[in-house]
Order: structure tokens, then sequence, then C-alpha cells
């Protein structure tokens, strides 16, 4: 009788365990981020990322970044940006920018403590400048965001 309650407890166990709601991409494998992973203020040489967790995998994202050049009347800037809510899936999260044309997208992936950006098509944000980089986080606050 001992070992029948023990195998029937050990069953109920398990389909509560199967019951459970897994992580996206828990089974396969997939590399998953969390909010505090990913929330906060991200620099690098050119440019910085806000970033803030909105919940059902939404992410809002803010660029901005600069193209120093010298000029014969001297140093120079070229400045660009764009935010929009982007969608991640495990560590990468891909948007467009508001306004953008349709041929942009960026992809940021979390790895590790960095991101890693990489801007497919010309998003114009000004000559030469560029989302693509990898950026450190500066701050884990809440960022304040430009007005949409």
């Amino acid at each position: 009788m001992k070992n029948n309650t023990h195998a029937l407890l050990l069953c109920n166990i398990v389909v509560l365990l199967l019951a459970l709601p897994w992580p996206q991409g828990a089974v396969s494998g997939q590399t998953i981020v969390t909010a505090a992973q990913v929330n906060g203020t991200w620099r690098s040489k050119n440019g910085r990322f806000k970033v803030w967790a909105l919940g059902n995998q939404a992410l809002r994202a803010e660029f901005s970044g600069t193209y120093q050049y010298d000029s014969p009347t001297g140093p120079m800037a070229n400045t660009g940006k764009g935010g929009g809510i982007a969608f991640i899936r495990g560590d990468t999260a891909s948007f467009k920018p508001e306004g953008a044309n349709d041929a942009c997208k960026i992809r940021m992936q979390f790895a590790r403590s960095k991101l890693l950006v990489k801007q497919e098509g010309s998003c114009g944000f000004g000559l030469n400048v560029t989302a693509d980089g990898t950026y450190s986080k500066v701050s884990r606050r809440k960022p304040v965001f430009a007005p949409s």
C-alpha cells in the first residue's frame, strides 16, 4: 500500500509539472533574457539606446547617434534618432523606427553584458549615422523617452 501511495504521489507531481507553462525557448535551448537584463540605457562610442520592457515580449526602444568628422571650418557632427516598439524572441529584438522607410530594420541582441546592434537598410538617421555597434549598459534606471 505504501508503494502505491508513493507511486500515485509521484504521478501527480509529474502531471502538475507538465501542466506548468514553460518560458519561450526553454525546451529548445534558446537563450532567454529578462526585463532586468534589457532595461536601461546602453552606450557605444557613437550612439545610445534606451530600452524598457513593456510586457508580452514588447520593448520600447529609442536610438540616438552621431557621426563626427572634421571639416575645413572645424569639427562637425551629423546626428540622428529613432524609436519604436521592438518585439523580442529569446535574446534578440527587432524593430523599424517610427517614420523610417520599410527597408529599415534594427536588430538588437542582448548577449551577456553587451547589446549587439545590426542595422539593415537606410533608416534616415543622417549621413553616416548608423545604429550598428556594440553597446554597454550605463544605467539600469527607467529611461526618459522622447515624446511620441
